[in-house]
């Protein structure tokens, strides 16, 4: 068993408290009776009096007070099962991890920018189902297509450059992962295949036309997002601490400058049915993608089942109702037919 909201049952203290309280309060109340009338005469006028039932109208508000408050408190008791209709797109996300990605050309850096503008993106979100792999010289799937967007931003918050064997870019190598992530998922509905890729557009890997066709084959529409500037900016290097020890430099000991490839970027996109998105700096952002996604097809995922615990409290609030109402109707004199066997055994 759990509870809606367990504070509630510290309520129920209060009731020992009230009976003590009823308790004191008749105490007081009969020593001051006997200051002033002697025990007969009192008995005399409240003959009718039943004290019987004086207790069990007591105990009745006792009881329905008590049924009150664990209802308050919201036990769950069981299981339900339940059904939810997702409808949505499949989007893959394909982030660029190289080196690169760390120039600060684009405040803060660019792949924290990339971060916050997917972050902005996940929050708008409602049932798609959203996968992210990472890519530099190799592509890994970080997280498969699913609904749980909390995860996927735990995965994508954690991924950095650090975590990749390599750091050059390699945009075949992410293509043929994304391929076999939309291979992967079930084709039982008409939603949209999205591939959302980010990068700084500097691919240094091998030919990747025949991969980008095979995506466009399968009918999957590919959105581009470039992040830097075409001026560029050095590398950072950062230690432990996070102080900046300084730049990568080439093989003649030259600092490395690393710019923007946006023609790379707007040529996928123009070939892939997408459109190109450009982030120089940090106030630029992918809203006007959120408008594209919406107006993307959307299908019926299959109903998700889950088991969750059954709110009770309809049953406990009833019995508490019924004890409530014992308190206000149940007589507190002695029934009819009590008094007439009292007024005969009396009567020799």
């Amino acid at each position: 068993m759990i509870w809606e909201n367990s504070t509630y049952l510290w309520f129920i203290f209060l009731l020992p408290a009230i009976y003590f309280g009823y308790w004191w309060y008749m105490r007081v109340q009969a020593r001051k009776r006997a200051n002033y009338f002697d025990e007969r005469l009192v008995a005399q006028l409240r003959k009718n009096y039943w004290k019987t039932g004086d207790k069990i109208r007591l105990f009745s508000l006792l009881i329905a007070g008590l049924f009150f408050i664990i209802a308050l408190a919201g036990p769950k008791i069981g299981t339900e099962v339940r059904e939810i209709q997702r409808r949505g797109v499949n989007m893959m996300v394909a982030l660029d991890l190289s080196r690169s990605m760390n120039a600060e050309d684009v405040n803060p850096s660019r792949l924290s920018k990339a971060k916050f503008e997917l972050n902005r993106l996940i929050n708008r979100l409602q049932g798609d189902r959203v996968g992210l792999l990472v890519f530099t010289d190799e592509a890994f799937v970080q997280v498969p297509f699913t609904t749980d967007y909390a995860a996927f931003r735990v995965l994508m918050d954690i991924s950095n450059t650090d975590q990749m064997p390599t750091s050059g870019t390699n945009f075949r190598a992410a293509m043929e992962r994304a391929i076999e992530s939309f291979q992967s998922i079930e084709r039982r509905d008409n939603a949209a295949n999205v591939l959302l890729f980010v990068a700084d557009g500097e691919n240094q890997g091998p030919d990747y036309q025949s991969a980008m066709q095979q995506l466009i084959d399968m009918g999957v529409s590919i959105f581009t997002v470039g992040i830097g500037t075409t001026e560029g900016g050095p590398i950072p290097i950062y230690n432990s601490n996070g102080q900046l020890t300084g730049y990568h430099r080439d093989a003649q000991g030259n600092t490395v400058t690393t710019r923007l490839g946006s023609e790379t970027m707007r040529d996928i996109a123009r070939a892939a049915n997408g459109e190109y998105y450009d982030i120089r700096s940090g106030s630029d952002n992918i809203e006007p993608f959120f408008s594209r996604l919406d107006e993307l097809e959307r299908g019926e995922f299959s109903s998700l089942e889950f088991a969750d615990y059954k709110n009770q409290y309809q049953v406990l609030l009833l019995i508490g109702i019924m004890f409530f109402l014992v308190t206000l109707f149940f007589p507190d004199s002695k029934p009819e037919r009590d008094l007439i066997r009292g007024h005969k055994k009396i009567s020799p």
